[in-house]
């Protein structure tokens, strides 16, 4: 009796853990994709609809940074944030996109953020740090099952 129970307990098990998997071949993606395209959405629009602050730290922006216009800046960061997050939603070009709000990232931690401590409230490196963690997977293993991007690579392997 106490072989069958643990039979069962074991194929129980099984089942579980191939359901998981089968739920984390998009899940994880789709909410990592989300929360980074809202975060990156919000960081846009107030660009879009805000004033252009960028000439007061352009002398800390990073090379070859420093050396593009304020006005350009600000332009390739505000349209980077909002296309950027609209193709985090909907999975398309995720690698492509994710790779270029890492480098906006990047610079936005060594002129905004650099030598203000990991605090949030103390405009620290916390955010970005986070940031940058949660593009590693949309980076190294793509943007998941539930994204345009894996209907196109289906689409090409099958043909």
């Amino acid at each position: 009796m106490m072989r069958l129970l643990n039979a069962c307990s074991v194929c129980v098990a099984r089942d579980l853990f191939g359901f998981l998997n089968r739920i984390g071949e998009f899940l994880p993606q789709l909410g990592i994709r989300l929360l980074l395209a809202y975060e990156f959405w919000e960081s846009g629009v107030e660009k879009y609809n805000g004033e252009n602050w960028f000439a007061d730290i352009h002398d800390r922006f990073p090379f070859p940074f420093d050396l593009v216009p304020v006005e350009i800046s600000w332009f390739l960061s505000t349209w980077s944030e909002l296309i950027g997050a609209v193709a985090l939603v909907i999975g398309l070009g995720t690698r492509f996109f994710s790779a270029s709000l890492v480098i906006l990232t990047v610079v936005a931690w060594a002129s905004v953020h650099a030598g203000l401590g990991y605090n949030v409230c103390d405009n620290g490196f916390k955010l970005p740090l986070i940031y940058l963690v949660l593009f590693m997977p949309l980076l190294f293993s793509g943007p998941g099952k539930l994204s345009i991007d894996h209907l196109l690579a289906r689409r090409m392997t099958v043909g």
